[in-house]
C-alpha cells in the first residue's frame, strides 16, 4: 500500500465509522462521508468518489440490516417486494440523472423535509409507540408505490432517503420509530446495490479505498445499531429531529451557495 494511501485511510477510516454509527440508527452517514472524501481526494473524479461511498455504504447498511432484523420484528412480506422496487426505481433514477437539473429538485426536498420535521416536532407522541398491525394487501400496494418512488429519488438525487423512509413507515403503516428505522434499512439496502450495479460495470469506484471503508462503515453500523436498540423509540426520535434539521441547513446552504 502506497504511503499516500495509507495516510488518506488514517483520515477516511475514523469517517467511514462514524458514517457508520449514524446511517444505522437514522440515517444520513453521507453527511459526514461524502464531505470528507472530497475533502481527502480531491484529485478523483466524484463518480469514482460516489461509488467507493455506495460500497462502503452498503457494507455498513447490510451488517445493521442483520442486526435488526435479529431483535425486531420485521414485516417481510411487504419489506421484499418493497426492496425489489426500491431497487428498480433506484436504477432508473440513476440512468435519468441527465432529464432534470438537480436545482429543480433541492428545493422540493427542503419544502418535503421541513413539513415532515415540523410534522413529528409538532406531535410527540408520533412514532412513540408500534400499532402492531397485521399489514394488508392494501399495505404491500402501498409499500411498492413508497419504494419506487423513494428509489427513483435516491438514485436520482439522494439526500434525505432514509428520513423519508423512516417518516413513510411511522405515518403510514403505525410503526414506531425504532421497527420503522429497522424496516428502513431493508430498502436503503436494495437502493445501494442498485447504485452499484451502475457504479460497478463503469469502474466508477475505488477498490483501495472502499474496502476498507466498508469495514470500517459496518463497525460503526454495530455501534450505531445496538445504541439504538438500547435507546429505543426516544432516543431515535431525537436523532431523526437532529438529522432533518441538519439535511435542511445543508441543502439550503447549497442552494444559496450556487
Amino acid at each position: 500500500m502506497r504511503v499516500s494511501m495509507l495516510t488518506d485511510l488514517i483520515l477516511l477510516l475514523p469517517l467511514a465509522f462514524t458514517a457508520g454509527l449514524i446511517d444505522a440508527a437514522v440515517g444520513g452517514g453521507g453527511l459526514v462521508m461524502i464531505p470528507g472524501l472530497f475533502a481527502v481526494l480531491p484529485r478523483e473524479i466524484p463518480a469514482a468518489l460516489f461509488g467507493s461511498n455506495k460500497l462502503s455504504s452498503m457494507m455498513g447498511t447490510a451488517s445493521a440490516a442483520v442486526r435488526y432484523a435479529r431483535r425486531v420484528k420485521l414485516p417481510w412480506n411487504v419489506l421484499l417486494p418493497m426492496a425489489a422496487a426500491a431497487f428498480v426505481g433506484s436504477y432508473l433514477g440513476a440512468r435519468s440523472l441527465h432529464l432534470l437539473p438537480l436545482e429543480w429538485v433541492r428545493p422540493l426536498v427542503i419544502g418535503l423535509l421541513a413539513i415532515m420535521l415540523a410534522y413529528t416536532w409538532l406531535k410527540p407522541s408520533f412514532g412513540h409507540e408500534d400499532a402492531e398491525r397485521a399489514l394488508t394487501r392494501r399495505d404491500l400496494y402501498i409499500g411498492l408505490l413508497i419504494g419506487l418512488v423513494i428509489g427513483f429519488y435516491d438514485g436520482f438525487f439522494g439526500p434525505g432517503t432514509g428520513s423519508f423512509l423512516i417518516f413513510l413507515f411511522v405515518r403510514l403503516f403505525h410503526f414506531d420509530f425504532l421497527r420503522a428505522s429497522a424496516s428502513a434499512k431493508v430498502v436503503n439496502l436494495a437502493t445501494n446495490l442498485a447504485a452499484l450495479a451502475f457504479f460497478i460495470p463503469a469502474k466508477m469506484l475505488i477498490w483501495g479505498y472502499a474496502i476498507p471503508m466498508g469495514m470500517a462503515n459496518i463497525a460503526g453500523a454495530q455501534v450505531g445499531s445496538k445504541m439504538a436498540l438500547k435507546g429505543g423509540n426516544v432516543w431515535v426520535r431525537r436523532l431523526f429531529l437532529i438529522l432533518s434539521v441538519t439535511l435542511i441547513s445543508k441543502l439550503v446552504w447549497d442552494t444559496f451557495r450556487h
